[in-house]
């Protein structure tokens, strides 16, 4: 079963556009949020903190990837922000994902990046010297995510269904490049509806600019989470 909230992707540049945005929404309505890298490292660990205190959840999308004691003393930091879950780069290797899940703990949920959903295969084999089919990488990477003892991994709607049957039913698939029928794709290769992500199997989609930037967010926001539970 799938998380019901949609992760909003808080792709601002300053505390004021978060506090503006959330504002809008009702103080008794607990969102999902995820925090960036151009927020994070614009805001710090106070982005995290503030959003925690309103009582949302945050998966915090650094996607760390370096050795494994500075991953491992990096995440144990974030435990601390009380994140609700954050991820790695997968090519950082197993070594390195097992370092991260003892330095996060057990509380939240660690996945890892597989290949990004701006990758296409062309620009794998050419850029990073893999020569196998995209869906073999990915599902390469997350066989390794789940022997490093993560929960999941992100990925595109398009890999779900075989990442299920190569790890398990509880393993975590976290979606990005979702947009509701009929919005602009943006700069994402491989795209999906929250319905045809949720008919697929995804565990969590995160959505952006199709609620932040909407005219009415909370209706957007109400409309997205309504085709993703449908």
């Amino acid at each position: 079963m799938h998380e019901s909230r949609p992760i909003i992707a808080l792709d601002f540049p300053s505390f004021d556009d978060v506090k503006s945005f959330l504002a809008l929404f009702p103080a008794d309505e607990k969102l999902y949020v995820k925090i960036g890298m151009e927020l994070y490292y614009a805001e710090g660990p106070e982005i995290v903190r503030y959003v925690k205190s309103l009582g949302h959840s945050v998966f915090l999308d650094l996607k760390l990837h370096d050795i494994p004691n500075t991953v491992k003393s990096a995440m144990r930091v974030l435990s601390n922000l009380g994140v609700d879950m954050t991820n790695v780069h997968a090519a950082g290797g197993v070594e390195m994902m097992k370092a991260a899940r003892e330095g996060l703990g057990q509380g939240p949920k660690l996945i890892a990046v597989t290949q990004l959903t701006s990758t296409s295969e062309e620009q794998m084999k050419e850029d990073q010297n893999i020569q196998t089919s995209l869906v073999d990488s990915v599902l390469h990477y997350a066989k390794k995510a789940e022997e490093a003892g993560l929960d999941g991994v992100v990925c595109s709607a398009c890999e779900v269904a075989v990442i299920k049957e190569a790890t398990s039913d509880d393993f975590v698939c976290l979606t990005p490049g979702i947009r509701p029928a009929g919005a602009s794709v943006g700069d994402q290769k491989r795209v999906m509806t929250p319905s045809q992500a949720s008919a697929i199997g995804s565990s969590y989609i995160v959505v952006g600019r199709p609620i932040t930037k909407a005219e009415d967010p909370v209706a957007a926001y109400k409309a997205i989470y309504g085709e993703w539970n449908a």
